[in-house]
């Protein structure tokens, strides 16, 4: 089970409930999650927790009414894996070698298109505009459910929508320059 606030990013005041064995010690930590996120907003979002890797699409579409376009799927492998650990604020953020980016994520190519066929279904059905990465879960059968679409994604060099890009052939400056054409149209 995953507590978070519901309007902030990078897994901001974002925790992950383990199950105790006990009601008590169960009811203690989820107090403590919903506090922890209350400390960031007060409205909040209760996740199930999903048994399969999170991988991530960026989708482009900059000109209106133009069929979106998905990159080749990445993953962020999380570098010191326990039970505890999930990707969060410090792994993201203060901890350089917590993770590393793969891109495309370590799937088979049929998998990775599945991925890229629901990320533009999602994108549009939000009636998606400019840009967008949209995060799926991949279960252990290969079913590819959408996690959550990220309308304002990391745009830094570092980030994984230009790192998704660069992958799929799209450097950096080609991707500003078509967001920007695109706005201008």
């Amino acid at each position: 089970l995953f507590v978070k606030p519901s309007r902030a990013g990078s897994s901001f005041g974002a925790t992950k409930v383990h199950k105790a064995d006990d009601r008590e010690t169960q009811q203690d930590r989820l107090a403590a999650a919903i506090a922890t996120a209350g400390e960031h907003d007060w409205k909040l979002l209760v996740e199930q927790g999903i048994d399969g890797r999170e991988i991530e699409c960026a989708v482009l579409c900059p000109k209106a009414g133009d069929e979106p376009e998905a990159s080749w799927p990445g993953e962020i492998v999380l570098d010191h894996q326990n039970d505890d650990q999930f990707y969060d604020f410090d792994s993201k953020y203060m901890d350089a070698s917590a993770s590393h980016v793969e891109v495309p994520a370590n799937l088979p190519v049929s998998v990775l298109e599945d991925v890229r066929d629901v990320a533009r279904r999602a994108f549009k059905a939000v009636d998606g505009a400019g840009l967008s990465r949209v995060d799926t879960f991949v279960t252990p059968d290969g079913t590819v459910m959408v996690n959550e679409i990220n309308t304002m994604p990391g745009f830094t060099p570092i980030s994984m929508y230009p790192k998704a890009w660069d992958a799929t052939g799209v450097s950096y400056t080609e991707l500003i320059t078509r967001l920007i054409e695109g706005v201008l149209r």
